[in-house]
């Protein structure tokens, strides 16, 4: 699908005509074109497109490079970022002149915000570069959002491991199972965040070493700004990263401390009936001279002894502090 944009007093203006103002657009969206709309827009700008097996290439001389003037730059950008899977794919950004194409197989949310803003609102959307930076500008700000959620998300999961108040082992042990699937979701979405924004860093590295329009001399304050918030963004990303793998292992340490606590259990309950069970099984053994077999006290003395031969490990344990 291909959508269209012309300027109309600093804001954007979408066309249902592209071929009657091929002129005037200064923006050409691509959404999985096909053939005829790729061969059209290539014959209108006298360019190649990359191939989608190009775009996913991950060296940086395949993601960023000129060809004849123009400027090729790809970055990786989550879509239905809503949940802990978005949907990760390429997006090609080219600048031929003072135009700017961009080619994607998928739709990250900027790119349906950001049509909307430049439409309504006077932006100063009057040539690609500054599309191209307007339109960074939105993606690095869903980012933030993205991983404002998910700083959130991390700080409930924390409260949930270290301030659990269930008493019921099992129910603790069910809760930690659901707080690792958790985690290892809120780590798949900063992972796939890592590699989008070490994407757009690269791609705005490029950007800042391009020769901007003279007439637009904020256009470079803007792609440092953007480069400063994308680093901070890195920085914030890896912190959390860092949070989730604490957090991944303070849910097993609690998980092994309550396995640890039921084998101890065990443990002790084995070590406190085994004299018990020698009483009981001398006395039930099945010789005629046996002292106490006649004896009017028998029986309360073989009760009596292995009471307090299971009596005297418990108060040891007890003593020592391993119960």
């Amino acid at each position: 699908m291909l959508t269209a944009y012309v300027p109309d007093n600093g804001c954007l203006r979408a066309v249902n005509d592209p071929a009657a103002h091929r002129d005037e657009i200064v923006w050409a969206d691509l959404l999985a074109p096909t053939d005829e709309e790729r061969h059209t827009v290539e014959a209108w700008l006298g360019i190649e497109f990359p191939s989608r097996e190009e775009m996913e290439e991950i060296e940086l001389s395949s993601r960023l490079y000129a060809e004849n003037g123009v400027h090729y730059m790809t970055a990786t950008l989550p879509a239905k970022s809503d949940d802990d899977s978005p949907e990760m794919g390429p997006v090609t950004f080219i600048l031929a002149g003072n135009r700017l194409l961009t080619l994607r197989f998928h739709t990250p949310y900027a790119f349906e915000t950001f049509p909307e803003i430049a439409c309504k609102t006077p932006i100063g959307s009057d040539t690609g570069q500054s599309v191209l930076i307007g339109l960074l500008e939105v993606i690095v700000d869903r980012i933030a959002d993205i991983l404002e959620r998910a700083s959130r998300d991390i700080l409930d999961l924390s409260i949930k491991i270290f301030h659990t108040r269930d008493r019921k082992a099992s129910t603790r042990d069910t809760k930690f199972h659901a707080i690792l699937h958790q985690l290892g979701r809120k780590e798949h979405l900063l992972s796939n965040v890592q590699e989008s924004l070490l994407t757009l860093r690269r791609l705005s590295a490029y950007l800042s070493t391009l020769q901007l329009s003279a007439r637009e001399v904020d256009l470079t304050a803007r792609v440092r700004v953007l480069s400063r918030d994308i680093m901070s963004l890195s920085d914030h990303a890896i912190s959390k990263s860092q949070k989730i793998n604490f957090l991944l292992d303070a849910t097993l340490g609690m998980i092994n401390i309550e396995q640890n606590a039921i084998i101890k259990i065990f443990s002790v309950a084995a070590v406190v009936f085994l004299p018990p069970t020698l009483v009981a099984s001398m006395y039930g053994m099945n010789f005629e001279l046996m002292p106490e077999l006649h004896w009017k006290f028998g029986y309360l003395w073989a009760i009596g002894l292995m009471v307090v031969s299971a009596l005297l490990p418990y108060l040891y344990f007890k003593r020592r502090g391993w119960l």
